[in-house]
């Protein structure tokens, strides 16, 4: 069997299972992770593989990416002290736990007990992330998480770095030498991303091309990635960086059409890569098992006692920093709901496994690296246990926690907003009748419409649209693309004035640019 056709009957297993859990409303990841274990045991099955440049440069950058451009400029902002002591302390503290935790119920090193440590300290992005899809946490919880497990990489790779060298050229190490590394990946990395986002702007704003805007969407996080890591700074958070802000402003660079045709082609590229990188990581653990030497056997137990002290240490950080927070805001009792969820979608996923991936196989001396393959087996087999635990049980979780958002409440945010939008477009539609900007019969057909759209919103049920005439349609068309327009701008002030969310200024541009762009040429 060629490596191509492993490919392809690859692709075509993770697109197969990611579809049939997204129709019985599984967590993918999870099941992805089982489906790639249960057929990599099959005796036919070749040994998978994967250079850590694949990972790293070729899947990384799109899907964190898009997991960036999720997230709220305006929300981050306010999240952003928790996320700070998660994305430091807790990665630190995580770090050192972990190289304790192994050093005494595994073979390791001190050196490669701290390896393990520094790859397992950070959750990952492209998994909370596609967790997160499934449930209506409240904004600020979802925003806390995901950023989170988006810039705390940067933490993780300053660890990562220094304890590879430690462990492959027996380098002591040097708090200011760490702090100053820090300072350069993550802010070298911040800046680089930040200069590519501004770069990309420019180049949007002069473009209507769809075909030119689709490459420059998918260039644009390995442009990040690649330009960052070149400059010895961290992609990571290149690619995070350039995603916060080209997220909170694509909708201002390109009309209607380009939004829509972006979306799904990114949403294509974002599917098939999370079905294969999770396949891969189940299918990657039978083979790693195989490599193992004789003392290194007992890599189940030392799977089990990591597993549980990157959890049990997650819950012990979060608990008091929520309580801390709470009496810092004038709240007498704490509820255990907030940071049980917090603490619970804490998973591990393709980030670290990048990581392990990337140690050396020879130490400094020439010789084999000791205990590279259990780093690995230990590494894979944490992430397969948190997805697994934490993938399919996070849901009733936040279900039994009750934070999770009504469906009812969802509904009404949208419902007021698309009055609000409605109104907003009546509102210039008079303007326009009174300037004579197009017959009047067109003007009350659109005005029938808006009215009809507020009255459904206020009543709940779905808007719906009148049917246009053939003869009147370009002044129709012309009339109702400067509504949407009034009703564009308005949707902006909604979320600026912070009476709407990011998820619903989301839902509502799409409707528009759905709306616009079934209006034609």
């Amino acid at each position: 069997m060629s490596e191509l056709t492993v490919i392809l009957l690859l692709v075509a297993l993770a697109t197969v299972v990611a579809t049939g859990a997204r129709r019985w409303s599984l967590p993918a990841p999870s099941v992805l992770v089982v489906v790639g274990v249960l057929v990599g045991l099959l005796p036919f099955v070749p040994d998978i593989a994967v250079s850590p440049e694949v990972i790293s440069v070729g899947v990384l950058p799109p899907l964190l990416y898009a997991s960036a451009e999720e997230i709220s400029a305006r929300d981050l902002k306010q999240v952003w002290r928790p996320v700070t002591v998660l994305a430091i302390g807790l990665v630190l503290a995580t770090a050192v736990a972990v190289a304790v935790v192994a050093r005494l119920v595994s073979p390791l090193s001190g050196g490669m007990a701290f390896v393990l440590g520094a790859v397992l300290a950070s959750t990952d992005p492209v998994a909370v992330t596609a967790l997160g899809r499934r449930l209506s946490l409240p904004p600020r919880i979802q925003v806390m998480v995901q950023s989170e497990s988006l810039f705390n990489d940067a933490t993780s790779l300053v660890l990562f770095k220094v304890a590879v060298g430690g462990a492959v050229a027996a380098g002591a190490f040097s708090l200011p030498h760490a702090v100053g590394q820090f300072g350069l990946l993550a802010g070298g990395g911040a800046a680089i991303g930040a200069a590519v986002a501004g770069v990309v702007m420019l180049i949007r704003r002069r473009t209507e091309d769809p075909v030119l805007e689709t490459v420059i969407a998918l260039v644009t996080p390995y442009a990040a990635y690649v330009l960052a890591e070149d400059a010895h700074t961290s992609g990571v958070m290149g690619v995070v960086v350039a995603g916060v802000i080209l997220g909170g402003t694509g909708h201002r660079l390109t009309n209607a059409q380009i939004r829509l045709q972006v979306h799904a082609v990114y949403d294509t590229v974002v599917f098939l890569l999370e079905s294969v990188v999770f396949a891969v990581i189940g299918l990657e653990l039978p083979s790693l098992i195989h490599d193992l030497r004789p003392d290194e056997r007992g890599w189940a137990w030392g799977v089990l006692a990591v597993a549980a002290t990157v959890i049990a240490l997650r819950m012990l950080w979060v608990f008091p920093m929520t309580a801390l927070m709470a009496r810092r805001r004038g709240q007498e009792h704490l509820s255990w709901r907030v940071p049980m969820v917090v603490t619970w979608a804490g998973t591990r996923g393709v980030m670290p496994l990048a990581a392990a991936l990337t140690i050396p196989l020879a130490a400094g001396d020439g010789l084999p690296l000791p205990h590279r393959s259990l780093v690995l087996v230990m590494t894979t087999g944490v992430v397969v246990l948190t997805l697994v635990l934490q993938g399919f049980s996070l849901a009733p979780v936040v279900r039994r926690s009750g934070i999770a958002l009504e469906p009812e409440a969802t509904a009404r945010e949208q419902a007021d907003a698309e009055k609000l939008l409605a109104a907003a477009g009546l509102a210039e539609l008079e303007q326009l009748a009174e300037l004579d900007a197009a017959p009047d019969v067109v003007v009350d057909q659109l005005r029938r419409g808006l009215t009809a759209r507020i009255e459904d919103a206020a009543a709940g049920s779905p808007d719906t649209e009148s049917d246009r005439s053939d003869s009147l349609l370009s002044a129709h068309r012309e009339l109702r693309r400067a509504l949407i327009a009034a009703e564009t701008a308005e949707l902006r002030r909604l979320y600026a004035s912070h009476r709407i969310t990011d998820a619903t200024r989301r839902r509502l541009q799409r409707t528009l640019d759905l709306e616009e762009a079934g209006l034609g040429d």
